[in-house]
């Protein structure tokens, strides 16, 4: 088992190392797509969208929420899916957090990719005097590896403020590069 996530590990590395992760092909924003098309609710503009997966200045997944935070892209929606199948149970509703796990809501300020990939991967322990947090490891769930881009993108949405609580109303087409990239990894 161990084997197994450190070799998704390595593939979530190699995918940020060459800019890929999460895409499938490398076709650059839709026909018609102008730069004004990237504007988004939040602090965080993506700077770049390939295959509906948006991306910031630095690579890494980002969101792109419109309307007043009505609408967001499918990976946005896909991660609040996520979240809320695998994450919710310690992390609470919305990633407010509860008695026994942080909030990620205030975990991802200023967290990049990397950083939260390795955690999720790998797991954390936190010990003092008082309390012990540890959040497992995660790398051979593959309900977890296989979106791990999404979660992060929903929670980085939650984390800028750019959208609230709750479902999100409406969302962006599934891309067919989504559905590739997720046959191929649930295999």
């Amino acid at each position: 088992m161990r084997r197994a996530a450190d070799r998704i590990a390595g593939l979530i590395l190699a995918g940020l190392a060459a800019g890929t992760l999460g895409a499938v092909s490398t076709s650059a924003a839709p026909a018609g797509a102008a730069s004004t098309d990237l504007k988004s609710e939040g602090p965080t503009q993506p700077a770049k969208v390939q295959d509906g997966q948006y991306t910031d200045k630095n690579g890494d997944p980002t969101y792109h929420v419109t309307d007043g935070g009505k609408k967001v892209d499918w990976y946005t929606m896909s991660g609040y899916v996520r979240y809320n199948s695998n994450c919710i149970v310690c992390h609470g509703p919305d990633g407010m957090g509860s008695t026994y796990a942080p909030s990620l809501v205030d975990a991802l300020k200023g967290m990049d990719y990397a950083h939260f990939a390795g955690i999720v991967v790998g797991g954390k322990k936190d010990v003092n005097a008082s309390q012990e947090l540890v959040m497992p490891a995660f790398g051979d769930n593959k309900n977890v590896m296989c979106y791990l881009p999404d979660i992060f993108t929903y929670l980085r949405a939650r984390s800028d403020g750019a959208l609230g609580r709750n479902r999100p109303p409406e969302h962006e087409p599934k891309p067919a590069a989504f559905e590739k990239a997720e046959d191929a990894c649930m295999k």
